[in-house]
């Protein structure tokens, strides 16, 4: 349809699914400390369930691009909610390691579908004209809702061995059906119910077929074909592989290391510091946003990843409190990377971005392989030894800014054309 109906409900309902999206996919980084001690497995074998989760964004990026073509937004959404519904059920009565990590796979192929549906959405239903402020709006949500998971996880398993169980009906039912071997598998019960609300939500909403732009288009085989014969196009995947990587091997970790190295509370200190982690990365979007209207963004991106390699450093080999405040600040400095590499990288090529679009969703699968490489390390070389192939990762996101050639640059204040490096 062409004139799509632009109400704030509509846009409103766009923002929840970004939110529950959110809530559902970092919540790795918190649980692993616990996944390890519940099922005593490495952490080469526990690296499986960011990887599997990830995999699935490889997986589905492309293919989900194609059924929205062929079905429309409204029945991939809602059978996006409920894969992740079913994974979240399954994981949450039957928490088995097996269980644990093909549900992963279910729930992060829903997700993955979901991310290629509701980005043209918001576009139609917002309006273009205010299409760049609702996606970094969209984008705090996201923080938000990153920020949250880890506390709320982190709340559940405090209060079902409290008191306060037996004084909240909710808490207290919650506890009825969370075995008490496996506490953290009460978040997972939160998954399912918030999944079970937004498939009840979008089935009695109306959502009319979204016109697709060309750079939002699936695209055909010969359009990938010819893409993949670009070696900038190579380059750029490798990059977002990276940077993906870098995210989640770090917060995939953070817990675990203040565990093994400080000693730290993985229900409390190493959840807190997870969630630091989502936060900040939030809110170094806001300084970023600001940044890239006075400075080229290339320039940008060199000084935040040298930035996040000194506070990986500091984290990695600081004292307790250091690492405390050292592992939050690669989040923040992590902010820019992603919203810079894609721009670079779409910017990069002349035509046939819903495609190219659709090969950088895959390359989301860093955040799979990346977590599993510190793990084998990990359990050969030590936790710390196996995290440092992150100053590979953002040294990769660092170099970007140093090669990339865009064919148009960020418009800075006044308009202008910041200078090429």
């Amino acid at each position: 349809m062409a004139n799509f109906p632009r109400n704030r409900y509509m846009v409103a309902l766009v923002f929840l699914i970004f939110f529950v999206m959110s809530f559902l996919t970092n919540i790795p980084g918190a649980i692993i400390p616990d996944v390890i001690t519940g099922f005593g497995v490495s952490l080469g074998v526990v690296a499986l369930l960011p990887f599997f989760f990830f995999s699935a964004f490889g997986v589905m990026s492309i293919p989900a691009g194609f059924l929205v073509d062929r079905h429309t937004e409204k029945p991939v959404m809602v059978i996006s909610f409920i894969a992740a519904l079913l994974g979240s059920l399954a994981i949450a009565i039957h928490p088995t390691f097996r269980v644990v990590i093909v549900c992963s796979f279910v729930v992060g192929a829903g997700m993955a579908s979901l991310q290629v549906a509701i980005n043209p959405l918001l576009r139609v239903a917002g309006g273009e004209e205010h299409f760049a402020f609702n996606s970094a709006f969209a984008q705090l949500v996201f923080g938000a809702a990153s920020f949250l998971s880890p506390r709320v996880y982190s709340f559940l398993v405090d209060r079902q061995s409290s008191s306060h169980a037996e004084a909240n009906p909710f808490l207290r039912l919650l506890s009825n059906v969370t075995p008490t071997k496996f506490p953290w598998v009460a978040i997972y019960w939160i998954f399912a119910i918030a999944c079970l609300c937004m498939i009840v939500l979008l089935s009695f909403t109306r959502i009319p077929r979204v016109q697709r732009k060309e750079d939002e288009q699936a695209g055909t085989l010969k359009m990938y074909r010819e893409l993949l014969r670009n070696r900038t196009v190579w380059f750029f995947f490798g990059c977002v592989f990276a940077y993906v990587g870098s995210e989640q091997g770090t917060a995939n970790w953070i817990s675990q290391f203040l565990v093994q190295y400080h000693h730290a509370d993985p229900h409390t200190t190493g959840a807190a510091a997870v969630s630091s982690f989502w936060g900040l990365l939030t809110l170094g979007c806001l300084l970023g946003l600001l940044l890239l209207k006075i400075f080229d963004s290339r320039r940008v991106l060199i000084a935040f990843s040298m930035a996040a390699l000194a506070s990986l450093t500091i984290a990695l080999f600081g004292s307790t409190r250091a690492s405390l405040i050292a592992f939050p600040l690669i989040g923040f400095f992590a902010s820019i990377m992603w919203p810079v590499i894609s721009s670079l990288a779409l910017n990069s090529v002349s035509q046939y971005h819903g495609s190219f679009s659709g090969i950088l969703c895959t390359g989301i699968m860093g955040g799979a392989v990346v977590p599993v490489i510190i793990g084998k390390l990990g359990d050969h070389f030590g936790l710390r030894a196996g995290m440092c192939i992150l100053y590979i990762t953002f040294g990769c996101v660092l170099s970007v800014g140093f090669w990339a050639k865009p064919l148009i640059s960020n418009k800075t204040f006044g308009g202008k054309t910041p200078a090429v490096i």
